[in-house]
């Protein structure tokens, strides 16, 4: 199942496990521009749950998510 959604910037979190992917992604996001969508792609068991509460804390927004066997990709728009 693909989104159709264009990333920017892309984050390959596999085989990091909390809270490394969120701290990457909090330090990729920082890099990229307003209105831009950051795709992370990670493994970790908690990321399902992690990734949009710390959107929604963060004020980003996610876009899609794709799962794949145990990966899931998050498409998030940097809001701010």
């Amino acid at each position: 199942m693909t989104t159709g959604i264009t990333a920017d910037s892309e984050l390959d979190c596999i085989g990091l496990y909390c809270p490394v992917p969120i701290a990457q992604t909090r330090e990729e996001i920082d890099r990229i521009e307003a209105g831009q969508v950051l795709k992370v792609m990670a493994d970790d068991p908690a990321a399902e749950e992690d990734f949009p509460r710390w959107a929604k804390r963060t004020g980003h927004e996610i876009l899609g998510l794709e799962k794949e066997g145990a990966v899931l990709t998050f498409y998030i728009r940097k809001r701010k």
